[in-house]
């Protein structure tokens, strides 16, 4: 609807919507297959919007192990926790810093918020010992993060809360925008 409704294409798409009875924005719903084999759980599911910014850097993500978007690290990180990365057959080939130890954080049993958080990314940033080898695919982590100001603004030192605050005027307006395209009451 939105798409249509937008004008963002120039030949509108045939489409035909059917509601979901007893739904709301806050109805939880656990997956009974996983979309994807390196989502496991709901716990990747909801750490994979935080988690997936370090792709195109030199910090795993857990690809290779059995908890992929469940920890983090690298063999150059600090941590507590250890995990190895392997090849593992229809999961993970060649997974990053294959079969080296990656020193980390465990996020298996951690509280997510229900936004994506930036502190690991720029924790990590931070503590790296070579920032210029850090973004391994810079215009990869652009394509996740929609632009290139969030890579600019991890570089530049700037704090979570002032890179969130630098959403909001563009946040505020898509609320607006969405709001005539919604099938179910917003959030509160």
């Amino acid at each position: 609807q939105m798409i249509n409704g937008e004008n963002w294409i120039s030949s509108p798409c045939e489409i035909t919507i059917i509601n979901c009875l007893n739904y709301n924005h806050n109805t939880s719903y656990n997956l009974p297959v996983k979309p994807s084999p390196n989502l496991p759980n709901i716990q990747s599911i909801k750490l994979y919007p935080s988690l997936c910014f370090f792709e195109p850097t030199q910090i795993s993500v857990g690809r290779g192990t059995e908890s992929p978007f469940q920890v983090v690290g690298s063999p150059l990180s600090k941590g507590e926790y250890t995990f190895t990365p392997k090849s593992i057959p229809g999961v993970s080939k060649y997974p990053k810093h294959e079969n080296k130890e990656c020193k980390g954080v465990d996020l298996r049993t951690s509280n997510t918020k229900e936004q994506i958080d930036l502190s690991y990314l720029i924790q990590y940033y931070s503590d790296y010992p070579n920032k210029d080898d850090f973004f391994t695919k810079a215009s990869f982590f652009n394509l996740l993060a929609g632009n290139d100001q969030l890579i600019k603004q991890i570089k530049e030192g700037w704090s979570e809360e002032k890179i969130r605050n630098s959403w909001q005027e563009g946040l505020n307006k898509y609320k607006v925008m969405r709001k005539k395209y919604l099938l179910y009451a917003d959030f509160e």
